[in-house]
């Protein structure tokens, strides 16, 4: 462990040791003995902080949920101020994933792969799913798109379609494929801006 992480609140130090080791391992792949050596705390005191494995990987997809929703809120701002460039744009954060150095695909489909239903790390990757399709689908709604359910439907799952396929191998054609059919798909769903 670096010896910046060292200094972090035990909460903070066993958070950021599960992130790292379940986006790298998935959640079976780790155990709480795992967690506890890499960050450096008693079992007790990890216990303290998160009851149950669950909730601990509950906390890390929400942190995940947070940075992730954050990446494409800033990716779709960097495109313009046009809600149908944002649609667009948005793509340039899945394209910046598979760029980084020990990408391994979306965490809430691997966690969702790996998760029973009902349970807790599967409730908040529901959650995240469908807090991003209600923000694309507000821009959707804003860019004056006939059906922005179902424009938000197909950016979406070309999203986690790509993230999905970055799992097996990082093609850099693959985002810039989606981006090209998210394109096609707006131009297709939201009327041309007046002039």
């Amino acid at each position: 462990m670096p010896a910046t992480a060292k200094r972090l609140p035990a909460r903070e130090r066993i958070l950021t040791t599960a992130e790292e080791l379940f986006s790298a391992h998935g959640l079976r792949g780790v155990g709480v003995d795992r967690i506890i050596a890499d960050s450096g705390v008693a079992k007790s005191t990890l216990y303290v902080h998160f009851p149950s494995k669950d909730e601990l990987a509950a906390a890390y997809l929400r942190r995940t949920d947070d940075a992730w929703r954050g990446k494409l809120r800033a990716a779709a701002l960097a495109a313009g101020s046009s809600p149908r460039d944002q649609l667009v744009g948005l793509f340039d954060a899945v394209t910046a994933s598979y760029e980084r150095h020990g990408f391994h695909g979306c965490p809430f489909i691997n966690a969702a792969a790996e998760s029973e239903p009902g349970s807790l790390p599967h409730t908040v990757t529901v959650e995240h799913k469908r807090a991003v399709r209600a923000w694309v689908r507000d821009l959707g709604e804003a860019a004056g798109a006939a059906d922005p359910d179902q424009l938000a439907l197909q950016l979406t799952l070309l999203v986690d379609g790509t993230l999905a396929a970055g799992r097996l191998e990082q093609d850099p054609a693959m985002p810039a494929a989606a981006k090209e059919a998210a394109r096609f798909a707006v131009e297709r769903s939201c009327p041309p801006p007046t002039t």
